[in-house]
């Protein structure tokens, strides 16, 4: 499996629901790689969809 590596990217808005426990873990993520929440979330979509196993 590769390894994750977060990168600035093109975005569309839409709008998800996520726990409140999730949320901080991503915040937490996302200051520490100096990148937006919600380029975070799509980062991590993308990788596990280029992951993802049947």
């Amino acid at each position: 499996m590769k390894d994750f590596k977060p990168l600035k990217q093109e975005k569309t808005v839409i709008s998800i629901r996520l726990d409140i426990d999730l949320l901080k873990s991503i915040d937490e993520v996302s200051s520490k790689v100096d990148i937006s929440r919600n380029e975070l979330i799509v980062q991590c979509i993308e990788y596990a969809l280029n992951n993802y196993k049947e």
